[in-house]
C-alpha cells in the first residue's frame, strides 16, 4: 500500500470497530474520508505535514478527522484506534472475508461469545452456539460455516490492484539508481493475473550488490525476508513479498522471457525450440545443432540471443508474445502462423458505460463524474446508479420513480457537458432472470446494465439459466460481472460460459470486463470464450468516484489475457456506433 493508502486503511479499520460497538453516523463519516484520500489528486501525507489545517481541502476530513491524520503520519499509529483495537482484539480482517460477516457481527459475537478469530468462528459454529445468539439462527450460522474455508485461503495471493501499484512505486523508486542498468516487472504480475503470489522484478546489472542494498533501503520494506548474492526476497507496503532478482545485462532479455512465466508456456516453447535444435533458458538461446548433449550445460552451444526478450522469440522466428496471452492457450500456434490479435489497448478506450454517483451508493455528484471523466480523457459517460433490489447495500439502490427523476438531472448535467453522457441504471437480475426495474423506468433510460448482486451460490445450470433469461430481455445492453464474484472473498456464480456467450451473441448484449481489481469479471478465459464465440465486451469501471476511472487499465489487460480486440469492445466504439447498439 502507499502511505495514503495506509492512512485509509486506519480509517476504515476505525470505521469498521466503531460500527463493531454500535456507534452511529461516525463509520460512515470515516468511510467517505478515508474514500476521499484515495481520490484526493495531491498527497495527503505531504498535505498532513502542514498539519490539519493543510487537509481542509480534502472533503469529508474535520478537524477531528485531520488531527488523527496528522497523528499517523507523525506517529506511526492512532491513539485512539489502538485503544479500541484494546477494547475488541478481534481479527476483524480476516472475520469479515467470511460471507455474510459484517463488523456488527463481528462485535455481536465478541461480546456474545468471545470470537476474535477465524479458529473461534469455526468452533463457534460448529458446536451450534451462534444460532442461539439473538437474530442469528440455524441457516446463518450453516452459511458462515460453509464459507470459512473459503476465507482461510482467500489471502494467500494479493490482489492485481494491490501488487501492482506497489510494484509500479518500486520501479519508479529503482530507476533512478545508479547499479540499475534495465528493468522490468515479471511474473504473474505482468501477465496481469487477477491476483497474484508475489511482486516480482528482474533488474539487469553488473553490481548485484549494489543493487541489492538500494533495494532493501527502500522505505516501503517492512522486513527482509532474505537477501543473497543475486536476489533478495521482502515485506513492503503492509506485507505483500516482493522479491527482487539481478542478472548481468547482456542476459537480461532471456531472463525477463523466462521470469514472466507462465510455466506452461515456457515449457511448450521449450520443445517447439528443442524441435528446431535450439535451447531456450534462461541465460539466452543456444544453438545445439552441433552440440551431442545439449543437457549438459544451461551455456551449451552457440548463443543466438537473450540481450532482449524480442531476440527470444525472433530466435523461433515468431513475433513477441504479449505477456498477457503467455498461458499456453494456443498463443505459440497462433504467432507461427501469424494469426496472433491486436490486443485492445488503454488508449482505445473512448468511455464508461458502467459508473455510479451519490444518488445510489457512489460517492460523488452527477457533474462531479462527469467533469472527471471529461478530464481523464473519456468521450462518453454513462450514469448507471443501482436499481433498489436485493443484493444492494444499504438499501441505497433507486426505484422507478426516482430513476425517472433521475434522467433529467443527468440531461440538464449533459447540456453543459464537454463530452456526451447517457441515462441508465444497473438493475438487479433476481432468483428467475427477472429485472428490478419496471417498463416505465426501463423506457426512459438509455442504458440498462444488468447485474447479479444476490443468490451467488446457484449451481451452473440455474445459474446459467437465469443470466440468459435476463439477457433475453429486449432493453437489455450490458451483463454486469456476471459471475458475481469478489476475489479473495467470494467466488460467485458457476456458469457455463460458452452457453452465456452464445446468448450475448444472439441478443447483442455485450459481456463485461468489470475492471474493479476486487473482481475482475469476466477474466481472460471466459472473454476468449466470448470473443470466439463472437460476443460484444464491455470493459466498465463501475467506479463509485473519479479515482477509480483509472483502474480501466486492470480491465483493458484482464480483456487482453482473453485475447480480445478492439473492434471487440463495444467502449471503444464511438459514440453514435454505441447508440446505434443500445436498445
Amino acid at each position: 500500500m502507499t502511505p495514503d493508502e495506509e492512512v485509509a486503511a486506519e480509517l476504515e479499520a476505525m470505521a469498521d470497530l466503531l460500527e463493531a460497538k454500535d456507534v452511529e453516523y461516525k463509520p460512515r463519516a470515516y468511510r467517505r474520508a478515508a474514500e476521499n484520500i484515495r481520490e484526493h489528486p495531491a498527497s495527503v501525507s505531504d498535505l498532513a505535514r502542514e498539519g490539519v489545517e493543510g487537509l481542509e481541502e480534502i472533503d469529508g476530513v474535520g478537524d477531528a478527522i485531520g488531527a488523527k491524520i496528522v497523528e499517523y503520519t507523525e506517529t506511526g499509529q492512532i491513539e485512539e484506534l489502538e485503544e479500541l483495537r484494546g477494547e475488541m482484539p478481534v481479527e476483524m480482517d480476516a472475520l469479515t472475508r467470511v460471507e455474510g460477516v459484517g463488523p456488527k457481527t463481528v462485535g455481536t459475537l465478541y461480546r456474545e461469545l468471545g470470537v476474535q478469530t477465524l479458529a473461534d468462528l469455526d468452533r463457534a459454529a460448529r458446536e451450534g452456539k451462534i444460532q442461539a445468539v439473538r437474530g442469528f439462527g440455524a441457516k446463518t450460522e450453516q452459511n458462515i460455516l460453509e464459507n470459512i474455508e473459503f476465507a482461510r485461503t482467500a489471502r494467500e495471493r494479493e490482489l492485481l490492484g494491490d501488487g501492482r501499484p506497489l510494484a509500479d512505486v518500486l520501479v519508479e523508486y529503482l530507476a533512478d539508481s545508479k547499479p540499475v542498468d534495465r528493468l522490468r516487472v515479471a511474473g504473474s504480475i505482468r501477465r496481469w493475473r487477477a491476483t497474484v503470489g508475489d511482486v516480482d522484478v528482474l533488474v539487469g546489472g553488473d553490481d548485484s550488490e549494489a543493487v541489492l542494498d538500494v533495494f532493501t533501503d527502500w522505505e516501503r520494506v517492512d522486513s527482509v525476508i532474505e537477501s543473497g548474492e543475486s536476489k533478495a526476497s521482502v515485506r513492503a507496503g503492509g506485507g505483500v513479498r516482493v522479491d527482487l532478482r539481478v542478472v548481468v545485462d547482456s542476459e537480461f532479455g532471456s531472463a525477463l522471457q523466462y521470469f514472466t512465466g507462465s510455466k506452461d508456456h515456457n515449457v511448450h516453447l521449450r520443445n517447439y525450440a528443442l524441435d528446431r535444435e535450439i535451447k531456450l533458458n534462461e541465460y539466452g538461446a543456444f544453438d545445439v545443432s552441433a552440440v551431442d548433449d545439449p543437457d549438459r550445460d544451461q551455456r551449451v552451444g552457440e548463443r543466438i540471443a537473450g540481450e532482449t526478450e524480442a531476440s527470444m522469440y525472433e530466435a523461433l522466428d515468431l513475433p513477441t508474445i504479449p505477456p498477457e496471452l503467455r498461458e499456453d492457450r494456443g498463443e505459440i500456434e497462433a504467432a507461427a502462423a501469424g494469426e496472433l490479435p491486436d490486443l485492445v489497448t488503454e488508449a482505445d478506450i473512448r468511455g464508461d458505460i458502467h459508473t455510479h454517483t451519490d444518488w445510489s451508493d457512489g460517492g460523488f455528484a452527477i457533474e462531479e463524474m462527469v467533469a472527471e471523466a471529461a478530464a481523464f480523457g473519456h468521450d462518453y459517460l454513462a450514469v448507471t446508479d443501482h436499481a433498489s433490489g436485493p443484493g444492494i447495500f444499504g438499501n441505497t439502490g433507486l426505484d422507478d420513480e426516482e430513476l425517472i427523476e433521475q434522467v433529467d438531472a443527468v440531461r440538464a448535467v449533459a447540456e453543459d457537458a464537454d463530452i456526451d453522457v447517457l441515462t441508465g441504471v444497473e438493475a438487479n437480475i433476481d432468483a428467475d432472470g427477472g429485472l428490478s426495474v419496471g417498463e416505465d423506468a426501463v423506457d426512459a433510460l438509455d442504458v440498462i446494465v444488468a447485474s447479479p448482486h444476490s443468490a451467488l451460490d446457484a449451481d451452473m445450470g440455474p445459474a446459467t439459466e437465469r443470466l440468459t433469461t435476463a439477457m433475453e430481455h429486449p432493453a437489455v445492453d450490458v451483463l454486469g460481472h456476471p459471475h458475481g464474484r469478489l476475489l479473495n472473498q467470494r467466488a460467485g456464480l458457476d456458469l457455463d460460459v460458452t452457453d452465456l456467450a452464445a446468448v450475448a451473441a444472439e441478443q447483442d448484449v455485450a459481456l463485461e470486463v468489470n475492471s474493479n481489481p476486487a473482481r475482475l469479471d469476466l477474466w481472460g478465459r471466459p472473454v476468449q470464450v466470448a470473443v470466439e464465440a463472437g460476443a460484444p465486451i464491455a470493459i466498465n469501471t463501475d467506479a463509485h468516484g473519479p479515482g477509480e476511472f483509472g483502474n480501466v487499465r486492470y480491465g483493458v489487460h484482464t480483456a487482453r489475457r482473453g485475447w480480445a480486440e478492439a473492434a471487440d469492445v463495444l467502449n471503444t466504439w464511438p459514440i453514435e456506433e454505441l447508440r446505434n447498439f443500445i436498445h
